[in-house]
């Protein structure tokens, strides 16, 4: 009897997620399969859009020297900024699994502030310190380390700096839920055996917290490559990523079949790499 009910709940499961999929589907499968639609279109001079089914618009993008490096430069920073920030945030959440300290609560806390920040205001806030006049070129002269402001800001390092302090505090969060689940014990045994800080690190550590490097990698690289206030603030106008690439042909251009084929592109980009960074770090943790 207790084996023919546990049959019938499994049978009625899908019956259960049914509801929140259909609500999905209609949420978000409809809009992007009338932007698929529209990628098929014709634009026309005054009227956004004629009703057609030509490969035109994907013929242009493969076509154009411009968006191919367009789409090149936005993996790159994706790739690029990911890393970095991959990098930055495991000290931190180490720290902040690891720490016993009563301020902890705080510590999260500070850690997950820049998130209630919009990303507007952050950029505009990197361009008061990176300008030629801003607080880093007046420090840096103050010094007496630069003669003349160095120019930081409407750079691609200028980017990566703001992109970094955007998806940093997912990264660490993501990183530190994971690190927390991982037994001390297996560190220190570790450490009585006569292992270095760092051998514990590459052998214990890092690919016990693998899942939460996926986890991590994938939602910030994603962010990264749909990056948009970002690049147009601290960019300027001759750095140029999808996104507001995106956002110049649909909404200043009117060309909304190159917008929305531009829009796919990014999409099927972003998928390819998820599922690229996917088995490298499955790979990975198979091996280990």
């Amino acid at each position: 009897m207790a084996v023919a009910a546990g049959d019938r709940k499994r049978s009625l499961a899908p019956l259960l997620v049914l509801p929140a999929a259909l609500l999905v589907l209609a949420v978000l499968g409809m809009p992007l399969l009338t932007l698929f639609r529209y990628s098929f279109n014709r634009f026309v001079p005054g009227q956004a859009m004629a009703e057609a089914f030509v490969l035109d618009n994907y013929a242009r993008f493969f076509s154009d020297s411009y968006f191919i490096n367009v789409l090149a430069t936005t993996v790159q920073m994706a790739v690029v900024c990911t890393l970095l920030s991959l990098i930055l945030a495991f000290p931190v959440a180490y720290f902040l699994a690891r720490t016993q300290s009563r301020y902890k609560s705080l510590l999260i806390i500070l850690t997950v502030f820049p998130l209630l920040v919009g990303n507007v205001v952050r950029a505009a806030g990197w361009m008061a310190l990176l300008g030629n006049n801003g607080f880093v070129n007046t420090v840096l002269i103050w010094l007496g380390a630069i003669s003349a402001p160095v120019k930081i800001l409407y750079t691609p390092a200028a980017v990566v700096i703001g992109i970094v302090a955007v998806v940093l505090p997912f990264m660490i969060l993501t990183l530190q839920s994971v690190i927390e689940g991982i037994d001390r014990s297996v560190e220190e045994a570790a450490l009585n055996l006569g292992a270095s800080p760092f051998t514990v690190f590459r052998r214990v550590t890092f690919p016990l917290s693998l899942p939460g490097v996926l986890a991590g990698t994938v939602l910030v690289g994603i962010l990264c490559m749909n990056a948009y206030a970002t690049p147009v603030l601290l960019g300027g106008s001759q750095f140029k990523m999808m996104a507001p690439a995106l956002y110049d042909q649909t909404i200043r251009a009117n060309n909304w079949p190159f917008g929305a084929a531009l829009a796919f592109v990014l999409m099927v980009a972003t998928v390819l790499l998820t599922i690229a960074s996917t088995l490298a770090l499955k790979r990975r943790t198979t091996k280990d």
